[in-house]
């Protein structure tokens, strides 16, 4: 599929797919093989009125995948030292609870199976990179994941883009591989192994 993508390996990220989640990665490379985008496609309104979505939709949910959303709350609790010595136990119950309610919310990811997590961003403002990576390390410090797949426009789609003169629809300050490298180059996944996959010329049909 080197032909098709772009490939950006972070924390072993291809690894852990290829060894602990065999099934959720073939299922992944299955859809990958089977994108193809059009000229039609790449023309039409982008946003929820996108057709190259749903292309992953109707080949991941039939596999199980779901959008999932997570929210928690935080229980903070506080125990005493059982005695004023500086290594004396400490007492079994707390003193005191806290609750911070909403801790974590409004994290959502596209795609997610078996602690897998898989995200699409065609064509949105690239800020949304920021959002995805926090879900993915939120998602990931929670222990639901393991490890997370982003894919995005490569750089060279632009070649395509003037061609076909619709490259202001596709700015510079949009999703596209370079905005998510310097992201992960600054490790603002976290811990979180993240594999960047890049959409390349050969999706594309009809442009000749």
């Amino acid at each position: 599929m080197n032909n098709k993508y772009e490939f950006h390996n972070y924390g072993h990220a291809l690894e852990i797919l290829s060894d602990a989640f065999p099934t959720e990665w073939e299922e992944i490379q299955d859809c990958l093989r089977k994108l193809k985008i059009s000229v039609d496609d790449l023309k039409k309104a982008g946003g929820n009125e996108s057709p190259i979505p749903k292309k992953f939709d109707d080949v991941l949910y039939p596999y199980g995948w779901r959008e999932i959303r997570i929210t928690g709350d935080l229980l903070v609790k506080m125990y005493p030292r059982q005695n004023a010595q500086r290594r004396g136990r400490f007492a079994n119950e707390p003193f005191e609870e806290k609750m911070i309610e909403g801790y974590i919310d409004g994290h959502n990811i596209d795609f997610l199976k078996n602690k897998v997590a898989f995200d699409l961003e065609w064509n949105s403002k690239d800020q949304t990179f920021d959002r995805d990576l926090l879900a993915m390390r939120t998602y990931f410090d929670c222990g639901i994941i393991d490890v997370g797949i982003i894919v995005t426009r490569s750089e060279e789609l632009n070649d395509i883009f003037k061609k076909i003169d619709i490259i202001s629809k596709y700015g510079a300050s949009t999703t596209w591989m370079g905005k998510l490298t310097y992201r992960l180059d600054s490790r603002r996944n976290g811990g979180c192994p993240i594999l960047a996959v890049g959409i390349k010329k050969s999706c594309i049909e009809g442009y000749e």
